[in-house]
């Protein structure tokens, strides 16, 4: 009679503090290991481990990469081109946010604040790993790193934290360490005041203007001053925005790619009509 030696439950201990594991993907037999003293309770909550990646396995759920990144031989197993870079996972995240924008549920300049902080910090110091490998560690010392004013670093906290979430949603049974980071409190001194311009101040420049340009171009910007507009959205203004019969207009574009306007309607004052009379 053959000895087989204990049933082990398709777990085993090996030297050197590790754990394997054995069990069949796509009628392949696979043996990984990972770092963890084969102690008892070790090996009773690899087992379970286990059952759940045969469960996940039976499910077509099942990802390699993510459950075992450091296999040796992980290569093998899947097509490199699978593996993705973080480089990979920022260019699809800046689609998903293009599309979103086509679709009106994302403004243009978001999409420009996301994918510049993602290209000038987070590119160079990640973009070539691979994004499951990439640990909460590495993030917190590129962050750590980048000498900057509180908001500013608060924003580039709050893009990888968005790029990685949406990533992460292959991935619901690994842990995103992009959610550990934290961003700076804001103090109120850290907060710029606004600082407008007194009604004599507004006063003074409109008729600087007008002596010196004229009085379209004065009443261009006196219109600008009390509407409160952005430069952006009064180039973008058509004659077909201005309602003469309710005396209102229509603010829903901005002339500049990296910036949108929020759609509104406005009450006009003389100075929209003298600006279209000229």
């Amino acid at each position: 009679m053959t000895n087989r030696g204990p049933r082990t439950g398709g777990v085993r201990p090996k030297p050197n503090d590790r754990i394997q594991f054995d069990f069949m993907l796509d009628g392949v037999r696979y043996r990984p290991t990972i770092r963890r003293a084969p102690t008892t309770h070790n090996l009773r909550a690899a087992r379970e481990r286990l059952s759940n990646i045969r469960r996940r396995i039976r499910a077509g759920t099942f990802l390699f990469e993510e459950v075992f990144p450091e296999y040796r031989f992980l290569r093998r197993v899947i097509d490199p081109s699978q593996v993705r870079t973080c480089d990979q996972v920022f260019d699809q995240f800046i689609e998903h946010c293009e599309s979103r924008f086509r679709r009106d549920d994302m403004a243009s300049a978001t999409v420009s604040g996301y994918r510049r902080v993602l290209n000038a910090l987070w590119r160079p110091q990640i973009g070539t790993l691979p994004f499951l490998r990439v640990d909460y560690v590495t993030l917190a010392r590129v962050a750590d790193a980048y000498r900057c004013s509180r908001k500013t670093y608060n924003n580039a906290i709050s893009v990888l934290r968005r790029a990685f979430e949406f990533a992460y949603r292959n991935h619901p049974y690994h842990m995103n360490p992009a959610r550990g980071l934290r961003g700076c409190r804001m103090a109120r001194k850290d907060r710029i005041r606004p600082d407008p311009f007194r009604i004599d101040e507004a006063e003074t420049l409109i008729d600087a203007i007008r002596e010196d340009w004229g009085e379209a171009q004065a009443n261009y910007d006196e219109f600008r001053f009390f509407a409160r507009l952005r430069p952006s959205e009064q180039i973008a203004l058509t004659v077909s925005d201005f309602d003469a019969g309710r005396g209102t207009l229509r603010v829903n574009k901005a002339a500049s790619p990296e910036s949108t306007a929020q759609p509104r309607r406005l009450a006009c004052t003389e100075s929209l009509s003298c600006a279209r009379g000229q």
